[in-house]
Parts: C-alpha cells; structure tokens; sequence
C-alpha cells in the first residue's frame, strides 16, 4: 500500500507574535510556526494502517521552507517514509481552494497513485476544515470524514470505517469505500494493535524512523509551482475567491504571575524556595 497523509503548518498562537501584511494576509514566513494539532489525528490513523498492512507512507505540505521541520516532525510521529514540500512564492496568500488545487496536484504527481490520504480534522488558524473534502473533489475520490475506527481490505480494494453522524458521539455508523480515498480522522479517533506481531512492527518503525528522522532533508522532495505545470492564475492570492475583510490582532496574554530571581550561590535565598516548596508539597525539611 502507499498511503499520504497531509499536514500543515500553523501559527503558535501561544507566542502572540502572527504577523499580516497590509492586505491582512498572514506572513507564515514571519510568524512562529507548529504542526496544526488536529493533523495529530490523521497521523495517528495513518501509522495504525501502516503498521497493520505495511508500505509507503509519504507525508506532504504545502507552504514556505520554514515548514520543512514540520514535515521532519511529522516523519517521526508517523514513521513516515518520505516528505513532500510544495513551496513557492507563486503559492503564497492561497486560501482553501487554492491549497486544494496544488495538493491534489501534487498527489497526482507521485510516481505512485495514493491508496489512501488522511487529512486533518481542521487547521488551527482557519477552522474551516475544507482542504481536504476540497483536494479530494478535485481527484474525484470517495471520502470519509469523522472516523474514529478504520481497517482497510486489499483484496477487495475497499476502506471500511466507524465514522460519527454529523460529529455526534452518541451515533455511529459502518460505512464503506473503494480506494483509492481520503479519509479524515475524528478526534475522538483511537488506534488499536491488536496483535503482538502489530506492536512488534511499531516498535521496529520507531527504531528504524528515529535515525531517518534526524536528517529528515535527505529524504524530502520540494516541488514548486513549475513542477507541478500550476497556471499562477489558479493558486496562491490571484486563484483565491476567499476576501479577507478584516483582521483583528491576536494580544499576547498577559502575565500575571510575578517571578523572584534567586542565584543557586545564594544559600539563604535557596533556602527560602526550598521552604516553600516543601510547604506546597505538604511535608518538612
């Protein structure tokens, strides 16, 4: 099987320092960057199909270079095979449309068709959840979303999975598709290794993935807007019919605890902290 899962880089909203341009188009170049939390999932639904069936697993983005380490990371938690970065200035400002044009040609450039792709639930800075359902209908593939259970029959070339109506925890259903498909994982996904030989598998990827992941460059491919014969009409800012009308600045929180500086040297300043951490943890010196 070759399975991709797609992520993203998003603002770490934590930092308080996302930087917009005039037009109020976010700078992903200029703003601290982390993986989108709910690509969290996809990844985790990702590696319990590789460790259950075993080949490729290639994880792709698209943005500037920066997100190269949010691939590497990605290699890691997913014991991923390849990276896949689709970076140019022609691609900047694109909105979910745009993004979806350029993955889902992407994906039709790997020298292999996708047996699945995972997508995220939904990015962190957008909380649109459209890229994925978007890049799917541009490939005309079947797609599943909210899944929170999910095995795969390669005989028969289907995908069967336990998916949420309409995000409800409370009903369930059992449905089916032919691959090749995307599938789009709940967060209330959890996965399952049933089998002793299913977590002997996880443990060897770990091991093997940890010393690829260390020079994650070697193995990450990087195609630009030529690479992938995109028309600069149809991506990035000119390709996207989404118009941004405001945007409100992000405050950075405040802090609200104040902080005592106390130098290890100083013995009667150590011996203060020292008291009153013993009193917080309920015992005596």
């Amino acid at each position: 099987m070759h399975t991709v899962t797609l992520t993203k880089g998003v603002p770490d909203f934590r930092e308080g320092q996302v930087s917009f341009d005039e037009d109020g188009h976010l700078e992903r170049g200029n703003t601290p960057t982390v993986m989108n939390p709910n690509d969290k999932h996809a990844l985790r639904t990702a590696l319990q199909t590789k460790v259950r069936h075993g080949g490729r697993l290639s994880v792709m983005s698209m943005g500037p270079p920066g997100y190269g380490d949010v691939l590497g990371e990605a290699m890691e938690s997913v014991y991923a095979d390849e990276l896949y970065l689709l970076s140019d200035r022609e691609l900047a400002a694109s909105d979910t449309w745009a993004t979806a044009i350029t993955i889902a040609t992407g994906l039709q450039k790997l020298d292999e068709t996708p047996d699945l792709v995972f997508a995220g639930f939904k990015t962190a800075d957008g909380e649109t959840g459209h890229t994925g359902p978007q890049a799917c209908w541009c490939l005309d593939w079947p797609i599943i979303t909210h899944v929170i259970a999910l095995d795969v029959d390669e005989d028969e070339g289907t995908v069967r999975a336990k998916r949420l109506v309409e995000g409800d925890i409370e009903e369930i259903e059992t449905v089916e598709a032919p691959i090749p498909a995307f599938v789009v994982a709940d967060p209330e996904f959890e996965p399952t290794y049933r089998t002793a030989g299913d977590r002997l598998t996880l443990k060897d990827l770990r091991a093997e993935t940890k010393e690829r992941a260390k020079n994650h460059e070697e193995h990450m491919t990087t195609w630009d807007h030529a690479d992938l014969n995109l028309d600069p009409d149809y991506i990035g800012l000119d390709g996207s019919p989404t118009i941004v009308s405001s945007v409100d600045p992000i405050p950075k929180a405040p802090a609200e605890r104040e902080a005592t500086m106390v130098d290890p040297g100083d013995e009667a300043g150590m011996s203060e902290v020292f008291d009153a951490m013993a009193a917080h943890a309920g015992g005596e010196q």
